[in-house]
């Protein structure tokens, strides 16, 4: 078994060519997770615990596969309500979230398998997601941008209660939206094919700043160490590109700081390190390069045994000892609907605390007091109290969370204020 520190780049395929997974010090292939076809931004690392792949539909079924880092082949199997076209996991792999075929996007548990919620997001399909906090930002086939509060959303009585399912609506995409990517501070960037990325300010809701690009971008990673993004084009260059330009100068190519160029076909998908010192990129042509993002070089060339590449990762499995994954159950919601759960993949004893920031902490802390009184489920709908008097506790976590992201702001302003009552 490998040690744990040891990095993996990941890559996916939409033809059935697995999951390689190569060693990113010595370049040595891994292991090939077996039987995984995915189109773009379909797989994803659930706190590094684990592998989730959602596959493109053969057929009447497209299902969701799960992968042990150190075993070929596939877990276990699930079976959604129609096909996922995109699946992220929060960073501390409580809940899984997938964009549907139709426009909904479903919110998974991962402990219980249970579907938490289900939502119609857009007119057509969701194609990107990407968590703020507790913000979620989806990009979608329909050119939209929508921006959701979760904590809204996982409260029935907050939905009803809201003029607007989501907390803003950005049309300004002409054509769909391929990609969507979170940096702090609030701001998001999103991609889309009318040849142009956008930056968002996420607690002002509204676009900030609109660059055009030679060609179609299809993939968009931010850089952690600065306000540059990496936009993957379909001419085979990744543009490296400043979020930020002086308005004085009139054009927004001198947003394009310059490219890197060495693929001969589309760039699919982007993954950076959590330092910022390595960008992978994956393309068309079937190669995965990883890049110094000093010296603008490649330092080791992959090659996907077959088909265009369309999922490039970077993670530092974690060899927990995980229990089995479970098989797939199924549970009556609210409604006396049968839902399909996602996995059951209960918390071991000897798992490994992956530490979150502090409103993703709170949710946990909600999560527990709601259970506590009583509740199987995240938030109860239709709860009142005794006296029969509407549930107040989702004004009372709206509060709370809007104090954290203001006292987060701050932070990342510089300007925390002298004394604060924490």
């Amino acid at each position: 078994m490998a040690p744990p520190s040891q990095q993996l780049v990941l890559a996916a395929s939409s033809a059935d060519a697995g999951v390689a997974a190569w060693d990113l010090r010595t370049g040595a292939e891994a292991i090939r997770h077996r039987s995984c076809s995915s189109r773009p931004r379909a797989i994803t690392a659930v706190a590094d615990r684990f592998l989730a792949a959602a596959q493109a539909p053969a057929g009447n079924s497209a299902p969701i596969h799960y992968y042990h880092w150190d075993k070929p082949q596939v877990a276990v199997k699930s079976f959604p309500a129609e096909p996922i076209r995109v699946l992220i996991a929060d960073p501390e792999g409580n809940y899984l979230i997938g964009g549907g075929i139709s426009g909904d996007i479903f919110f998974w548990e991962v402990a219980s398998g249970e579907l938490l919620v289900r939502w119609h997001a857009h007119y057509r399909d969701v194609r990107c997601l990407a968590l703020y906090d507790l913000l979620l930002v989806s990009g979608s086939e329909d050119g939209s941008i929508k921006v959701w509060d979760l904590l809204t959303m996982l409260d029935e009585q907050s939905r009803l209660d809201a003029k607007t399912p989501y907390l803003y609506n950005f049309n300004q995409h002409t054509l769909p939206v391929t990609d969507v990517a979170c940096f702090h501070g609030a701001i998001a960037v999103s991609s889309s094919e009318d040849r142009t990325c956008k930056v968002w300010s996420l607690s002002e809701g509204r676009m900030l700043r609109s660059i055009s690009f030679p060609a179609i971008i299809d993939s968009v990673e931010i850089d952690p160490r600065s306000h540059i993004f990496y936009a993957g084009g379909r001419d085979g260059k990744i543009y490296v590109t400043a979020m930020g330009v002086d308005p004085s100068q009139g054009c927004d190519d001198s947003s394009i700081l310059g490219a890197l160029d060495d693929h001969s076909k589309a760039v699919t998908s982007l993954a950076s390190s959590t330092d910022g010192l390595l960008l992978v990129s994956g393309s068309e042509d079937g190669n995965v390069w990883v890049w110094d993002t000093r010296s603008q070089q490649v330092t080791r060339k992959f090659k996907h045994s077959q088909g265009p590449v369309t999922n490039v990762l970077i993670v530092t499995p974690k060899r927990v000892n995980l229990p089995p994954l479970q098989s797939l159950r199924k549970v009556c919601a609210a409604n006396g609907e049968v839902e399909p759960r996602a996995v059951i993949l209960p918390h071991p004893e000897n798992d490994v605390h992956i530490a979150g920031n502090l409103s993703s902490n709170l949710l946990e802390h909600l999560l527990d007091a709601t259970q506590q009184h009583g509740s199987s489920r995240l938030f109860d709908s239709g709860v009142s109290t005794p006296n029969g008097a509407p549930n107040e506790q989702g004004a009372e976590w709206r509060s709370k969370y809007l104090e954290l992201q203001d006292l987060f702001v701050h932070e990342v302003l510089g300007q925390m204020p002298s004394s604060m009552d924490i």
